[in-house]
């Protein structure tokens, strides 16, 4: 019998056969997951509370210092306020002595003005000397007053019409009466033109002068006349005020 056509069909060769077979690394071991421990949660816990606690603890303290710095300020701004009032009522107090003592001051001022003056007219007393009006009649009259000594002689004086006026020595004026006594000249004229006088206001109405010269001197007097009829109207006065040395023709 002959072989069928199967039997006649050759299986192919394997040649992967031929090959020697491949090597394969050994697969890896596969590790199982640890579970995790039991205690991790806890502690994880545990911290967390300590945590919480620690920053409500740190809350109750600063909420503790921000109430004490509350107070602290509270207060303090009272006592601002308290010392404000009492410095605003200070200053009104310092004010009203401030003016106070500016009118005692001013009060002083017056008031030691008044006793310097008092002390001047106490050291240097004045006298009213002459001050009843008189009448010179005619060229031929006159009217004299002497000026005493250790004085400022104030010569004040008006009249009516015209009047001369001179200050002489005790020597000048008795050359003037000599004048006169020798009819050289009429009395109006001879007081005035013999020997040299101090001082002299010819054909004047009025005079106003202080003579010093008898401050430390007791030898000059004031004599009036006038060419006609005339009122003289006097207000002739003196102050002590004595000189330290001899003054004039006492020198």
């Amino acid at each position: 019998m002959t072989p069928t056509e199967m039997d006649q069909i050759t299986e192919p060769v394997d040649h992967s056969s031929l090959l020697p077979p491949e090597t394969y690394a050994p697969a890896p071991r596969l590790r199982r997951p640890s579970r995790p421990s039991m205690w991790l949660p806890a502690l994880q816990l545990t911290e967390r509370r300590w945590w919480t606690v620690a920053l409500a603890a740190s809350l109750l303290v600063a909420a503790f210092g921000i109430g004490l710095l509350y107070v602290d300020d509270s207060n303090n701004q009272a006592t601002i306020r308290t010392l404000t009032i009492q410095n605003e009522s200070l200053t009104g107090r310092t004010q009203i002595l401030q003016d106070q003592l500016k009118t005692s001051q001013a009060n002083l001022t017056a008031t030691l003005g008044e006793l310097a003056k008092t002390k001047a007219q106490l050291e240097h007393p004045q006298l009213l000397l002459w001050s009843s009006p008189q009448q010179i009649k005619d060229n031929s009259t006159y009217l004299a007053g002497g000026i005493p000594d250790t004085f400022t002689y104030h010569l004040q004086a008006t009249s009516t019409g015209p009047m001369s006026v001179s200050i002489l020595t005790l020597e000048d004026f008795a050359k003037a009466l000599q004048c006169i006594d020798y009819g050289t000249g009429v009395t109006n004229y001879c007081m005035h033109h013999t020997g040299t006088p101090v001082n002299s206001w010819l054909s004047v109405t009025s005079v106003n002068f202080d003579f010093h010269l008898a401050e430390g001197c007791a030898d000059y007097l004031a004599v009036f006349t006038a060419a006609s009829s005339v009122t003289v109207k006097p207000n002739v006065s003196v102050t002590y005020n004595p000189a330290s040395s001899a003054t004039g023709t006492c020198r």
